[in-house]
């Protein structure tokens, strides 16, 4: 794993050293469609709250339901979401989708946003807060659009599950936060997709969230089922 202090500008939204386990392929269902909805969509966590955050937009196109997480003029998130039915899946999507479009919120509004914390607990607390203090730290900022895609069920065990998403950050730039514009040397992320890995787990309340990131970069071979 890169050294801490220089998260920000090398690693992936959301990084963890242990390596991603194997997982099968899991068909996602689409959550009810809103016109525009609150970042603060997530029902309140197990420990973390938070205030604010982006604008939601679903568009209707054939295939996988795609939506589109308005966080500022400039950053978008944009979610593949296929079509099935199962409310837990649902759940688990639902969660990484806050956490990354929140987390983009948190940096934009060099950290006034925490509603991001909303899709998390434990460990996974941790990570989200030190990911976004090392853009505050380094006076970093993004600009651009960020694609969710190929997420996938990898085990359910219980009130535990593995969830995996591929992540397309190639349409980011990381920025100077003090004069807007793109650093001269961009980070991995910005060049091609990597693999996204989240444990959840589901609180009392029925809620998954998220307890540990990892990710998979290429080559590595997990991270090929994400070429497109």
């Amino acid at each position: 794993m890169r050294a801490l202090a220089a998260l920000a500008l090398a690693a992936p939204v959301g990084c963890s050293s242990p390596p991603a386990r194997p997982f099968t392929p899991v068909d996602l269902p689409a959550e009810p469609p809103g016109a525009s909805r609150d970042a603060a969509g997530s029902p309140a966590p197990e420990g973390a709250d938070g205030t604010g955050g982006p604008r939601r937009t679903d568009d209707a196109v054939s295939g996988p339901k795609e939506e589109t997480v308005v966080i500022s003029p400039d950053v978008r998130v944009v979610v593949e979401w296929p079509a099935m039915s199962d409310p837990d899946t649902a759940g688990m999507a639902k969660a990484l989708r806050d956490y990354r479009a929140g987390s983009y919120s948190a940096v934009v509004t060099r950290g006034a946003d925490t509603a991001y914390l909303n899709a998390m607990r434990d460990e996974g607390v941790w990570q989200g807060r030190e990911w976004v203090g090392r853009f505050l730290e380094h006076h970093t900022s993004l600009r651009g659009v960020s694609r969710i895609y190929a997420m996938n069920v990898a085990a359910v065990d219980g009130r535990g599950a593995t969830f995996k998403a591929c992540i397309d950050e190639t349409g980011m730039r990381l920025l100077d936060a003090d004069t807007g514009k793109a650093v001269r040397r961009q980070p991995s992320w910005t060049r091609r997709p990597f693999l996204q890995t989240a444990g959840m787990r589901r609180g009392d309340d029925g809620v998954w969230r998220i307890v540990l990131l990892q990710y998979e970069e290429l080559p590595g071979e997990p991270a090929k089922g994400c070429l497109r």
